[in-house]
């Protein structure tokens, strides 16, 4: 099979979508029906982040006992552009300065998403009420979905700026991950060393 390295068919073309995309998220779905009780649809580089709660599983059951009927929960997502670094420095940890990628704590300015244009949502879902996902929407599913509110959950998304005429003043700061420093700075560290990164 010759898998499309794009999105869009009619400009890639391919015999499988994007890489597989599709597929791997419906296996998932399926594959997880007996052993989860929710699936996260999201990128390994989008957190789905909970600002009322400590933790997604208290975020999950205050969800569920609210809105029992949904199997289906869309989480806006939410841009924090990699050329705006946070001020003071507080997270720029000399000992990631080699390790390549990003470090997601120094960047706590948030795009307001443009209201106007199609806006992506990424999932939290029942398994056992999904017959059928795309990546930003279920295809069939039973029961009913909800758009879960900004102010109890939102994803933070450190890449390129999609409104990238925003000036910084124009930026909403956000430093809800910083809450999780304490536990995530030490855990980071360990899977650096684990992997050479770090001595």
């Amino acid at each position: 099979m010759n898998p499309s390295r794009g999105w869009l068919f009619s400009r890639h073309g391919g015999d499988i979508h994007y890489f597989g995309q599709l597929t791997t998220l419906n296996e998932c779905i399926y594959r997880s029906m007996e052993r989860s009780r929710y699936v996260l649809l999201n990128d390994i580089d989008e957190i789905i982040m909970p600002y009322q709660q400590d933790n997604l599983k208290s975020l999950m059951d205050g969800l569920q006992a609210q809105y029992p009927n949904v199997g289906v929960f869309l989480i806006e997502n939410h841009i924090f552009p990699k050329k705006h670094f946070e001020p003071s420095g507080r997270f720029h940890l000399p000992q990631w300065n080699r390790v390549p990628g990003v470090n997601i704590l120094e960047h706590v300015y948030r795009e307001s998403p443009d209201r106007n244009i199609y806006h992506p949502h990424k999932m939290i879902v029942q398994p056992r009420m999904v017959e059928q996902t795309s990546v930003h929407s279920v295809v069939r599913f039973f029961g009913q979905q909800y758009k879960v509110p900004l102010d109890v959950c939102r994803i933070i998304h450190v890449r390129v700026a999609l409104l990238k005429q925003l000036t910084l003043e124009e930026l909403n700061v956000d430093k809800r991950l910083w809450d999780f420093q304490e536990i995530l700075i030490p855990n980071v560290d360990k899977v650096l060393k684990k992997l050479g990164l770090l001595a």
